[in-house]
């Protein structure tokens, strides 16, 4: 993600990313851009530059100040990514809608006032405007960590009637709900904020059917200290990689016990493979088992309960919101182009090198919700 330090707002900035990287990843990987709010017509430098997707927030946090005020310049940011064939990725929330709630209300002093204080209505006014911008432009939209139902039946008619409009769910969104906030209080605060149980089931529900697109990690890896502070100053967001894929399978036979493991695994391996490789121009080398392919291929044991200890943790940030919960089906064995760069035994752990290369995508048509 661009919103990094510093940001990523330049083809200049690309290329010192692409640097910093280089001999440190295990899996190959890719960049998205941002959006300096200062600066919008930036964005029409990447066309072409090596990246696939802009991202625009529309509300600002604690790790993104920078962020599109107001109807008029997300207006403006659309007059410049169209034709440019960017997929434009947003954080759909309204700043304005926040501004006006805590002029009103002031910040949230308690975790579980911090949903009340970052209410769904601000994600909905987003994505509406979102959708009139794609209907008018013909620009493709992809809305990150969608949270409520209300915005996941809002983009999939949208995309029901032919919109190039698509939607990620995070594992977060699928895991945790409000009721979780009084256990687990600054270690799942998120931005979007964590939702009701509806929300959840119309989430999962997206996930089953095919209305989402993808399933995101939103991996945040915040220092502990840093969310150790008082809510309103304790950043939002969580750790999520590791856990992605457990989550999402587990979360799958919870809802659907009686299913073939592998049956259920076919959605798992779309909304993590081969839509997201496809929908950021990486299909010409990820995302399916196919001739011609990057090998890169998951040894999945659909069996194994298990919980997630903190020897396990593997981000930097040494935690994690998931650690004791209960997992169905693990990780054996990844290789990345035919090399093995994880190897788990009862006995031991082992990673490869770190030699995961930059991929340059390639343009390819903007699908509509549904694969």
């Amino acid at each position: 993600m661009p919103n990094t330090v510093p940001p990523l707002f330049t083809p200049e900035d690309l290329e010192k990313k692409v640097t910093e990287v280089a001999g440190t990843s295990l899996v190959d990987y890719g960049f998205h851009a941002g959006v300096d709010p200062r600066r919008p017509a930036l964005v029409r430098e990447f066309a072409g530059a090596g990246v696939a997707s802009v991202k625009a927030f529309l509300t600002g946090h604690h790790t993104a100040p920078h962020f599109l005020r107001g109807p008029d310049a997300l207006r403006d940011f659309f007059a410049h990514v169209e034709g440019t064939g960017l997929l434009a990725l947003f954080h759909a929330e309204c700043a304005e809608v926040f501004a006006l709630l805590d002029g009103w209300r002031g910040e949230p002093d308690s975790w579980r006032d911090y949903e009340r204080h970052r209410p769904r209505t601000a994600a909905i006014v987003a994505v509406s405007r979102l959708i009139d911008l794609c209907r008018d432009t013909g620009t493709p939209i992809h809305v990150l960590h969608v949270s409520t139902r209300e915005e996941a039946d809002l983009l999939t008619a949208a995309g029901a009637a032919g919109l190039p409009a698509t939607f990620e769910v995070t594992g977060h969104h699928l895991t945790f709900t409000a009721d979780d906030t009084a256990a687990l209080g600054a270690r799942i605060r998120l931005s979007p904020a964590i939702r009701e149980r509806a929300d959840q089931d119309r989430l999962w529900d997206a996930v089953r059917y095919g209305h989402a697109r993808t399933v995101g990690s939103d991996h945040a890896p915040h220092e502990h200290a840093d969310k150790l502070r008082p809510p309103a100053q304790a950043p939002p967001g969580l750790p999520g990689v590791q856990e992605l894929l457990a989550a999402l399978f587990t979360g799958l036979r919870l809802r659907d016990p009686g299913a073939d493991p592998g049956e259920l695994l076919r959605p798992v391996t779309r909304l993590l493979g081969a839509a997201p490789a496809a929908l950021f121009g990486l299909g010409h080398r990820k995302g399916r088992i196919e001739v011609g392919l990057d090998a890169d291929l998951v040894l999945f044991d659909a069996e194994p309960t298990w919980s997630l200890a903190e020897a396990d943790i593997r981000s930097k940030c040494g935690w994690s919101a998931y650690q004791g919960r209960a997992f169905v089906g693990r990780v054996t064995t990844t290789l990345r182009r035919g090399e093995v760069v994880y190897q788990r035994t009862p006995e031991t752990t082992v990673f490869g090198t770190p030699s995961g290369e930059w991929i340059r995508p390639r343009p390819a048509p903007h699908p509509t919700t549904s694969m």
